[in-house]
């Protein structure tokens, strides 16, 4: 039915058309074609005074009324060191380009106006002017180099990358179809080497090289989060077209090419607490995030800062959006710490790991920090207190210390000759498979060993009591293979303090 009065609608505006036509042609022939074009030529121009008017109106209206939106002005100034310095640029050319849209656009319509067709009139012939040539010629030149000149310190000045010398933090946001894939190297500071010949997208989507030591801490969030006040250098790439990487609260926009990395350095400035802050001073800010929830958070409450797509890569380009997070320093450690490394959770002593079977640095470290807390947790706590050495490892069905527990002991000697005061006891445990007494034995020779390495790194003999077992502290089934392995322990009992 609706298309039906559609086309009615249309038809009857054809004949009402078609018909002012004809009226016209017969209105002309009763005065005279001459006296209509002459009403025609100044009702024309008439028409275009009243546009200009309303265009220049249009234009400047509107781009008042957006200009906190689409320009970046009012609670959306610059969240970056150097947005101020790109924003000033954006101001200068905009008002002198704004001075050349205004004028030329009322040159136009008022000439079209002024000469319109005139019988009375004879047009001026003006073979050459100088001095319009120069004026037109000179101020534009003028102008132009001012803004070039500008820009290029703007670009110089934004655009270095960083010296080797100066702080700052790196990550890395590899773009594709359609998502981004982030990356931050762990505590040594430095991303590893990646190859896009290793890309398996289900346990290495970035390519990443595991015989680079420079991997293994290295981490995938699913979110940006940065300290606030420290610079960033980001490494930008694709993996499959042209995407752009752009954070428009911080001025930040860069092509992402496929085998081209690129870069971009800048300094967040204010937190997203602050920015929501400043937001929460303007009305349009202070209404319900969610119409259909008029009592829910406000719009400056739900802002985060945001990293989008800037290039039209294909139908699912809005997917693109990451969060943002501008934090302090301390909150940004805390989320640091809580980061775990993709090598560790996804490779780590598998077929693709070249270090299968090794212990490394990084496992060496987390286990000494491991060790340190639950030996200070005992200490604090009150009571006699047991610290599982869940690193301690012996030969099959022997008492002999496997090379790698040197570690966990180690660090058990440094503890203990740092707190010179204590007593503990070595407690060795068994599982229930084979014979009670050997079980027995076995437990307290393998407490005796793990006593005599202590001995041997100069703790005190009267500070360690080795005492074995068996099976008869099990603090798991024997049932399974998994419970077995639980009851297979050596512990470190805090007899005094």
């Amino acid at each position: 039915m609706i298309g039906l009065i559609v086309i009615l609608t249309i038809i009857l505006l054809a004949v009402i058309v078609v018909q002012i036509a004809r009226i016209t042609e017969i209105a002309a022939k009763i005065r005279g074609e001459e006296e209509v074009e002459a009403q025609n030529n100044n009702r024309t121009a008439f028409y275009c005074l009243v546009f200009l008017v309303g265009f220049l109106v249009f234009c400047v209206g509107s781009a008042w009324y957006y200009k906190n939106v689409m320009l970046g002005y009012g609670p959306h100034d610059s969240a970056s060191a150097h947005g101020g310095a790109l924003d000033s640029l954006f101001n200068i050319t905009l008002f002198f380009t704004g001075i050349v849209f205004v004028l030329t656009h009322i040159a136009l319509f008022w000439f079209s106006y002024k000469y319109r067709d005139d019988k009375t009139r004879v047009a001026t012939f003006l073979v050459h002017s100088t001095k319009l040539e120069v004026i037109w010629t000179v101020i534009p030149t003028i102008v132009l180099i001012f803004l070039v000149v500008r820009g290029l310190r703007v670009w110089n000045d934004i655009m270095p990358d960083v010296d080797p010398d100066e702080a700052y933090i790196e990550i890395e946001a590899t773009g594709y179809q359609f998502a981004w894939d982030l990356r931050y190297p762990g505590p040594d500071g430095f991303l590893g080497e990646r190859n896009f010949r290793k890309i398996n997208l289900s346990n290495n989507p970035l390519g990443q090289v595991w015989s680079d030591t420079k991997n293994i801490d290295d981490f995938q969030p699913s979110e940006i989060v940065l300290p606030v006040d420290e610079q960033v250098r980001v490494r930008i790439t694709a993996k499959d077209v042209l995407h752009n990487f752009y954070l428009p609260h911080f001025r930040v926009k860069m092509d992402a090419v496929p085998g081209l990395p690129t870069y971009f350095k800048f300094t967040p400035i204010k937190t997203t607490q602050e920015y929501r802050e400043e937001l929460r001073k303007y009305p349009e800010w202070q209404v319900p995030a969610d119409p259909s929830e008029p009592n829910g958070p406000q719009r400056w409450e739900e802002f985060n800062y945001e990293l989008a797509c800037a290039e039209l890569c294909g139908k699912g380009h809005y997917s693109m959006r990451r969060l943002v997070r501008i934090v302090e320093r301390e909150e940004y450690d805390q989320w640091l710490a809580e980061q775990q490394s993709y090598y560790m959770l996804n490779i780590r002593n598998t077929d693709d790991d070249p270090f299968k079977g090794d212990l490394l640095k990084i496992e060496i470290a987390d286990r000494k920090v491991e060790l340190k807390s639950d030996f200070m947790s005992a200490l604090e706590a009150d009571g006699q207190e047991v610290v599982q050495l869940k690193h301690v490892f012996f030969e099959t069905a022997s008492s002999r210390l496997q090379e790698i527990s040197k570690y966990e002991l180690d660090n058990v000697a440094t503890l203990m000759n740092t707190n010179e005061n204590i007593v503990v006891e070595l407690r060795g445990h068994t599982d229930s498979t084979g014979d009670d007494d050997l079980n027995m034995a076995l437990s307290q020779s393998r407490a005796e060993s793990v006593r005599n390495y202590l001995l041997e790194k100069g703790i005190s003999n009267v500070s360690i009591v080795a005492k074995g077992y068996g099976e008869t502290a099990p603090v798991d089934t024997n049932e399974t293979a998994e419970g077995r392995q639980v009851n297979r322990r050596t512990e470190l009992k805090i007899l005094s303090k």
